[in-house]
Protein backbone atom coordinates (compact mmCIF):
# COMPACT_ATOMS: atom_id res chain seq x y z
CA UNK A 1 0.00 0.00 0.00
CA UNK A 2 1.06 3.56 0.06
CA UNK A 3 2.72 5.46 2.76
CA UNK A 4 3.29 9.06 2.20
CA UNK A 5 3.37 8.53 -1.27
CA UNK A 6 5.52 5.71 -1.41
CA UNK A 7 4.82 2.11 -2.11
CA UNK A 8 5.74 0.10 1.29
CA UNK A 9 4.39 -3.29 0.86
CA UNK A 10 3.01 -6.16 -1.17
CA UNK A 11 -0.77 -5.75 -1.68
CA UNK A 12 -2.83 -7.67 0.73
CA UNK A 13 -6.60 -8.09 0.37
CA UNK A 14 -7.60 -7.15 3.97
CA UNK A 15 -7.53 -3.43 4.34
CA UNK A 16 -8.40 -3.50 7.97
CA UNK A 17 -10.44 -5.77 10.36
CA UNK A 18 -12.04 -5.01 13.78
CA UNK A 19 -11.60 -7.07 17.15
CA UNK A 20 -13.95 -9.87 15.90
CA UNK A 21 -12.09 -10.53 12.51
CA UNK A 22 -14.40 -8.22 10.70
CA UNK A 23 -13.29 -7.58 7.28
CA UNK A 24 -13.13 -3.40 7.20
CA UNK A 25 -13.28 -1.50 3.51
CA UNK A 26 -11.35 1.37 2.91
CA UNK A 27 -13.02 5.21 2.32
CA UNK A 28 -12.39 6.72 -0.76
CA UNK A 29 -9.88 9.39 -0.57
CA UNK A 30 -11.24 10.97 -3.73
CA UNK A 31 -14.98 12.69 -3.69
CA UNK A 32 -14.96 15.44 -5.95
CA UNK A 33 -17.60 15.66 -8.31
CA UNK A 34 -18.41 16.72 -12.05
CA UNK A 35 -21.15 18.83 -12.50
CA UNK A 36 -22.84 20.74 -15.62
CA UNK A 37 -21.18 24.05 -15.37
CA UNK A 38 -18.66 22.64 -12.39
CA UNK A 39 -19.40 24.35 -9.75
CA UNK A 40 -18.87 21.62 -6.13
CA UNK A 41 -20.75 18.76 -6.24
CA UNK A 42 -22.06 17.22 -2.79
CA UNK A 43 -18.78 16.60 -1.67
CA UNK A 44 -15.09 17.69 -2.82
CA UNK A 45 -14.42 21.05 -4.31
CA UNK A 46 -15.27 22.51 -8.02
CA UNK A 47 -13.45 23.13 -11.09
CA UNK A 48 -14.80 19.80 -12.62
CA UNK A 49 -16.94 20.99 -15.89
CA UNK A 50 -18.96 18.22 -17.87
CA UNK A 51 -17.25 18.80 -21.18
CA UNK A 52 -16.61 15.66 -23.85
CA UNK A 53 -12.93 14.25 -23.72
CA UNK A 54 -11.87 15.64 -20.78
CA UNK A 55 -12.26 12.83 -18.26
CA UNK A 56 -10.87 9.28 -18.33
CA UNK A 57 -12.45 6.13 -16.44
CA UNK A 58 -9.77 3.67 -14.86
CA UNK A 59 -11.49 0.22 -14.28
CA UNK A 60 -10.91 -3.72 -14.00
CA UNK A 61 -13.52 -5.89 -15.44
CA UNK A 62 -12.84 -8.31 -12.24
CA UNK A 63 -14.59 -5.43 -9.95
CA UNK A 64 -18.15 -4.94 -9.39
CA UNK A 65 -17.52 -1.12 -8.39
CA UNK A 66 -15.71 -0.07 -11.57
CA UNK A 67 -18.36 -2.17 -13.39
CA UNK A 68 -21.01 0.30 -11.83
CA UNK A 69 -19.23 2.93 -13.29
CA UNK A 70 -19.07 1.11 -16.63
CA UNK A 71 -22.39 0.24 -16.85
CA UNK A 72 -23.59 3.97 -16.26
CA UNK A 73 -21.38 4.98 -18.83
CA UNK A 74 -23.11 2.57 -21.73
CA UNK A 75 -26.39 3.18 -20.58
CA UNK A 76 -26.05 7.37 -20.51
CA UNK A 77 -24.85 7.08 -23.60
CA UNK A 78 -21.39 8.77 -22.81
CA UNK A 79 -19.41 6.36 -24.84
CA UNK A 80 -18.05 8.73 -26.79
CA UNK A 81 -17.62 11.59 -23.97
CA UNK A 82 -15.77 9.46 -21.51
CA UNK A 83 -12.42 7.39 -22.34
CA UNK A 84 -11.69 3.84 -21.08
CA UNK A 85 -8.55 1.92 -19.74
CA UNK A 86 -9.04 -1.64 -18.53
CA UNK A 87 -6.35 -2.71 -16.16
CA UNK A 88 -4.44 -6.57 -15.81
CA UNK A 89 -7.00 -7.94 -13.94
CA UNK A 90 -4.35 -10.22 -11.96
CA UNK A 91 -3.72 -8.72 -8.81
CA UNK A 92 0.41 -8.16 -8.04
CA UNK A 93 2.40 -7.32 -5.03
CA UNK A 94 2.04 -3.76 -6.25
CA UNK A 95 -1.82 -4.04 -6.84
CA UNK A 96 -3.53 -3.09 -10.17
CA UNK A 97 -1.16 -3.47 -13.37
CA UNK A 98 -1.81 -1.90 -16.57
CA UNK A 99 -1.38 -4.49 -19.42
CA UNK A 100 0.36 -8.29 -20.27
CA UNK A 101 -3.06 -10.13 -20.18
CA UNK A 102 -5.70 -10.34 -22.64
CA UNK A 103 -8.19 -7.57 -23.16
CA UNK A 104 -6.13 -5.36 -20.45
CA UNK A 105 -4.39 -2.46 -21.59
CA UNK A 106 -1.48 -0.63 -21.16
CA UNK A 107 -1.80 3.42 -19.50
CA UNK A 108 -1.47 5.16 -22.71
CA UNK A 109 -2.67 8.84 -21.28
CA UNK A 110 -0.39 8.56 -18.50
CA UNK A 111 2.13 6.33 -18.97
CA UNK A 112 1.87 5.17 -15.66
CA UNK A 113 2.55 0.98 -15.22
CA UNK A 114 0.61 0.15 -12.17
CA UNK A 115 -2.63 1.91 -10.77
CA UNK A 116 -0.61 3.71 -7.33
CA UNK A 117 1.36 6.10 -9.81
CA UNK A 118 -2.11 7.51 -10.32
CA UNK A 119 -2.80 7.90 -7.12
CA UNK A 120 0.48 9.86 -6.06
CA UNK A 121 0.72 11.69 -9.23
CA UNK A 122 -2.80 13.30 -7.70
CA UNK A 123 -1.88 13.34 -4.33
CA UNK A 124 2.16 13.12 -4.03
CA UNK A 125 1.47 12.48 0.04
CA UNK A 126 -1.10 10.09 0.19
CA UNK A 127 -1.75 6.76 2.14
CA UNK A 128 -3.83 4.00 2.02
CA UNK A 129 -4.40 1.69 -1.51
CA UNK A 130 -4.95 2.48 -4.92
CA UNK A 131 -8.23 1.21 -5.97
CA UNK A 132 -10.28 1.38 -9.28
CA UNK A 133 -12.64 2.58 -10.36
CA UNK A 134 -11.02 6.11 -11.27
CA UNK A 135 -12.12 8.69 -12.53
CA UNK A 136 -9.41 11.02 -14.45
CA UNK A 137 -9.67 14.65 -15.07
CA UNK A 138 -7.00 15.03 -18.05
CA UNK A 139 -7.17 18.92 -18.10
CA UNK A 140 -5.70 19.50 -14.58
CA UNK A 141 -4.19 15.62 -14.68
CA UNK A 142 -5.46 14.52 -11.41
CA UNK A 143 -7.95 12.09 -10.07
CA UNK A 144 -11.87 13.81 -9.38
CA UNK A 145 -13.28 10.97 -7.84
CA UNK A 146 -12.58 7.25 -7.16
CA UNK A 147 -15.94 6.34 -5.23
CA UNK A 148 -18.02 4.45 -7.36
CA UNK A 149 -21.53 5.22 -5.51
CA UNK A 150 -20.27 8.79 -6.44
CA UNK A 151 -19.28 8.37 -10.13
CA UNK A 152 -22.57 6.22 -11.07
CA UNK A 153 -24.49 8.82 -9.65
CA UNK A 154 -22.63 11.97 -11.50
CA UNK A 155 -22.64 9.91 -14.50
CA UNK A 156 -26.52 9.80 -14.04
CA UNK A 157 -26.89 13.48 -14.97
CA UNK A 158 -23.37 15.48 -15.11
CA UNK A 159 -23.17 15.16 -18.68
CA UNK A 160 -27.54 15.68 -19.49
CA UNK A 161 -26.86 19.12 -21.70
CA UNK A 162 -24.40 17.32 -24.18
CA UNK A 163 -25.79 13.95 -24.24
CA UNK A 164 -29.11 13.31 -22.75
CA UNK A 165 -29.63 9.32 -23.70
CA UNK A 166 -30.90 6.15 -20.89
CA UNK A 167 -33.07 5.60 -18.51
CA UNK A 168 -33.05 7.97 -15.16
CA UNK A 169 -31.24 5.89 -12.97
CA UNK A 170 -31.73 8.00 -9.56
CA UNK A 171 -35.31 9.64 -10.22
CA UNK A 172 -36.49 12.09 -7.60
CA UNK A 173 -39.82 10.24 -6.97
CA UNK A 174 -37.90 7.14 -5.61
CA UNK A 175 -34.79 8.92 -4.56
CA UNK A 176 -35.45 8.20 -0.30
CA UNK A 177 -36.50 4.10 -1.48
CA UNK A 178 -33.54 3.67 -3.72
CA UNK A 179 -31.18 5.21 -0.76
CA UNK A 180 -32.46 2.53 1.50
CA UNK A 181 -32.22 -0.35 -0.48
CA UNK A 182 -28.67 0.90 -1.81
CA UNK A 183 -27.84 1.01 1.57
CA UNK A 184 -29.35 -2.67 2.67
CA UNK A 185 -27.55 -4.14 -0.24
CA UNK A 186 -24.28 -2.68 0.11
CA UNK A 187 -24.55 -4.03 3.72
CA UNK A 188 -25.09 -7.36 3.51
CA UNK A 189 -24.69 -8.24 -0.06
CA UNK A 190 -22.55 -6.29 -2.16
CA UNK A 191 -19.72 -5.83 0.82
CA UNK A 192 -21.02 -8.85 2.49
CA UNK A 193 -19.51 -11.09 -0.04
CA UNK A 194 -16.52 -9.98 0.55
CA UNK A 195 -16.68 -10.12 4.25
CA UNK A 196 -17.39 -13.90 3.95
CA UNK A 197 -14.77 -14.14 1.75
CA UNK A 198 -12.09 -11.87 4.00
CA UNK A 199 -13.54 -12.80 7.30
CA UNK A 200 -10.53 -13.64 9.62
CA UNK A 201 -12.33 -15.68 12.44
CA UNK A 202 -15.35 -18.07 12.23
CA UNK A 203 -17.90 -15.65 13.71
CA UNK A 204 -17.07 -12.92 10.94
CA UNK A 205 -17.98 -15.28 8.77
CA UNK A 206 -21.04 -16.96 10.03
CA UNK A 207 -22.54 -13.25 10.10
CA UNK A 208 -21.98 -12.07 7.00
CA UNK A 209 -22.70 -15.60 5.31
CA UNK A 210 -26.26 -15.13 6.95
CA UNK A 211 -26.75 -11.80 5.98
CA UNK A 212 -25.67 -12.75 2.13
CA UNK A 213 -28.23 -15.41 2.21
CA UNK A 214 -30.72 -12.95 3.56
CA UNK A 215 -30.27 -10.92 1.03
CA UNK A 216 -30.53 -13.25 -1.64
CA UNK A 217 -33.80 -14.94 -0.87
CA UNK A 218 -35.08 -10.77 0.09
CA UNK A 219 -34.30 -10.32 -3.85
CA UNK A 220 -35.96 -13.29 -4.81
CA UNK A 221 -39.29 -13.02 -3.23
CA UNK A 222 -38.78 -9.23 -4.09
CA UNK A 223 -38.93 -9.95 -7.64
CA UNK A 224 -42.00 -13.01 -7.33
CA UNK A 225 -44.93 -10.31 -8.30
CA UNK A 226 -43.23 -10.43 -11.83
CA UNK A 227 -41.96 -7.31 -11.75
CA UNK A 228 -38.61 -6.40 -14.39
CA UNK A 229 -36.94 -4.81 -11.95
CA UNK A 230 -36.26 -4.11 -8.50
CA UNK A 231 -39.03 -0.48 -8.24
CA UNK A 232 -41.12 -2.12 -11.14
CA UNK A 233 -40.27 -1.14 -14.81
CA UNK A 234 -37.82 1.43 -13.91
CA UNK A 235 -34.36 0.86 -14.39
CA UNK A 236 -32.55 2.70 -11.66
CA UNK A 237 -28.71 2.48 -10.17
CA UNK A 238 -30.00 -0.32 -7.40
CA UNK A 239 -30.35 -2.30 -10.22
CA UNK A 240 -26.93 -1.70 -11.25
CA UNK A 241 -25.57 -2.26 -7.87
CA UNK A 242 -27.62 -5.39 -7.36
CA UNK A 243 -26.16 -6.72 -10.73
CA UNK A 244 -22.43 -6.30 -11.07
CA UNK A 245 -22.67 -8.77 -7.35
CA UNK A 246 -24.92 -11.41 -9.08
CA UNK A 247 -23.25 -11.84 -12.37
CA UNK A 248 -19.70 -12.71 -10.09
CA UNK A 249 -21.80 -15.03 -7.87
CA UNK A 250 -21.31 -18.28 -9.10
CA UNK A 251 -18.06 -17.42 -10.32
CA UNK A 252 -15.97 -16.40 -8.00
CA UNK A 253 -18.47 -15.50 -5.06
CA UNK A 254 -19.75 -19.12 -4.52
CA UNK A 255 -16.52 -20.83 -4.51
CA UNK A 256 -13.40 -18.93 -3.23
CA UNK A 257 -15.62 -16.91 -0.95
CA UNK A 258 -17.40 -19.52 0.50
CA UNK A 259 -20.87 -18.40 -0.10
CA UNK A 260 -21.92 -21.74 -0.59
CA UNK A 261 -25.67 -22.09 0.30
CA UNK A 262 -26.41 -22.47 -3.22
CA UNK A 263 -24.92 -20.96 -6.29
CA UNK A 264 -27.21 -18.15 -8.39
CA UNK A 265 -28.66 -20.57 -11.00
CA UNK A 266 -30.41 -22.04 -8.03
CA UNK A 267 -32.49 -18.79 -7.63
CA UNK A 268 -34.62 -18.73 -10.92
CA UNK A 269 -36.27 -15.12 -10.76
CA UNK A 270 -32.49 -13.34 -9.77
CA UNK A 271 -30.90 -15.69 -12.54
CA UNK A 272 -33.52 -14.15 -14.53
CA UNK A 273 -33.20 -10.82 -13.73
CA UNK A 274 -29.82 -10.88 -13.70
CA UNK A 275 -29.90 -11.85 -17.56
CA UNK A 276 -32.18 -9.10 -18.42
CA UNK A 277 -30.02 -6.62 -17.41
CA UNK A 278 -27.15 -8.62 -19.43
CA UNK A 279 -29.16 -8.22 -22.24
CA UNK A 280 -29.77 -4.48 -22.20
CA UNK A 281 -27.60 -2.76 -24.85
CA UNK A 282 -23.94 -2.43 -24.06
CA UNK A 283 -24.45 -3.97 -21.05
CA UNK A 284 -22.56 -7.47 -22.02
CA UNK A 285 -19.29 -5.37 -23.06
CA UNK A 286 -19.11 -4.10 -18.91
CA UNK A 287 -18.43 -8.01 -18.29
CA UNK A 288 -16.05 -10.66 -18.80
CA UNK A 289 -16.10 -13.95 -17.41
CA UNK A 290 -12.32 -14.44 -18.22
CA UNK A 291 -10.78 -11.41 -15.96
CA UNK A 292 -13.23 -12.60 -13.62
CA UNK A 293 -12.22 -15.62 -12.63
CA UNK A 294 -8.68 -14.74 -13.45
CA UNK A 295 -8.94 -11.95 -11.32
CA UNK A 296 -10.22 -13.46 -8.15
CA UNK A 297 -8.24 -16.55 -8.04
CA UNK A 298 -5.00 -14.38 -8.65
CA UNK A 299 -5.69 -13.34 -4.52
CA UNK A 300 -2.39 -15.01 -2.78
CA UNK A 301 -4.42 -14.76 0.57
CA UNK A 302 -7.22 -17.23 -0.66
CA UNK A 303 -5.89 -18.96 -2.99
CA UNK A 304 -2.53 -19.44 -2.59
CA UNK A 305 -1.52 -22.22 -5.95
CA UNK A 306 -3.02 -19.73 -8.53
CA UNK A 307 -5.10 -22.43 -9.91
CA UNK A 308 -8.33 -21.08 -11.92
CA UNK A 309 -11.07 -23.30 -11.69
CA UNK A 310 -12.36 -24.27 -14.90
CA UNK A 311 -16.46 -23.60 -14.66
CA UNK A 312 -18.37 -22.21 -14.66
CA UNK A 313 -17.74 -21.41 -18.42
CA UNK A 314 -20.94 -18.84 -18.51
CA UNK A 315 -23.13 -16.85 -16.69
Amino acid sequence: MLVNGVWKDNWQPVQAKDEAGRFIRQASPFRNWITPDGAPGPTGVGGFKAEKGRYHLYVAYICPWASRALMARQLKGLTDLIGVTVVNPRLTDQGWQFGGYPGAEEDTLNGARYMHELYTRADPQISGRATVPVLWDKHTGTIVNNESADILRMLNNAFAEIVDEGPDLYPEELAGDIDRLNEYLYTNLNNGVYQAGFASSQQAYNEAYDRVFAALDEMESRLADGRVYLFGDQLTETDIRLFVTLVRFDAAYHGLFRCNRNTLRAMPRLHAYMHRILALDGIANTVNLDHIKAGYYSIKALNPTGIVPAGPGEL
